[in-house]
């Protein structure tokens, strides 16, 4: 979400969009620390794929304002 602010608030569109694309990378990043969390059982499977879906809707929603 700081992604998002920080592009917005630098006023033009172009600048936008590029953290736009920062922050849906930082959305995969987040599913790929996760899958390093479950492997090292640190969550269980069910948190697991409650935080994945919540970044692949992340992800969907920030590709929608794309």
């Amino acid at each position: 979400m700081a992604n998002i602010a920080e592009g917005f608030g630098r006023g033009g569109n172009k600048e936008f969009i590029q953290f736009l694309f920062v922050a849906k990378g930082s959305s995969v990043e987040v599913q790929s620390h996760l899958y390093v969390a479950l492997d090292q059982e640190y969550i269980d499977e069910k948190k697991f794929h409650v935080a994945y879906d919540n970044a692949t809707e992340i992800s969907r929603l920030i590709n929608a304002l794309l």
